[in-house]
């Protein structure tokens, strides 16, 4: 759901352009997270445009580089072997999606916000709730066998 501003459109980059925030979004977000947010809105276009989401997805991930890139490309493999989930981008990440088009598990690189680690995040359409506290984001500099099983197992989780 898309933050709305009050009197607005309804379309955030919309009311930002028309409320005269353009300098408090220039100085409140990074250039990365403008990126991002601009990725974001771009992705909602091509969605409706009809767009090829995975293929989107793919070049995401190609267009990253060292670790980032086998971390991505490792997480895509398992997601597409051990679920159901669609590919997309989300926010110019790989993102993979249930039937209801929401997001249940998220990558991001350790480059998009010049970061020391990369995030394999899930959302709330993930079923990971484990009583009143519980992880949904998890740091990795790399995938060994273990970390491997462990994802999977997340992932099946997720998807129950």
């Amino acid at each position: 759901m898309e933050k709305q501003i009050p009197g607005g459109s309804g379309n955030l980059r919309d009311n930002v352009q028309s409320s005269g925030m353009e300098d408090v979004v220039s100085t409140t977000f990074s250039k990365e997270e403008r990126a991002a947010m601009k990725a974001a809105i771009a992705e909602e276009k091509a969605a409706k445009a009809g767009a090829d989401l995975e293929a989107a997805c793919l070049r995401a991930i190609g267009d990253m580089t060292g670790t980032d890139k086998e971390l991505a490309e490792t997480l895509h493999e398992l997601v597409k072997k051990h679920t159901k989930l669609s590919a997309k981008t989300w926010y110019g990440m790989p993102a993979y999606t249930n039937s209801e088009g929401k997001v249940v598990v998220f990558f991001q690189s350790s480059a998009k916000f010049k970061v020391r680690y990369a995030t394999v995040g899930f959302q709330d359409a993930a079923h990971l709730d484990e009583g009143s506290f519980w992880p949904t984001t998890y740091a990795v500099t790399k995938l060994t066998t273990t970390g491997k099983k462990q994802l999977v197992e997340l992932l099946k989780k997720a998807v129950s």
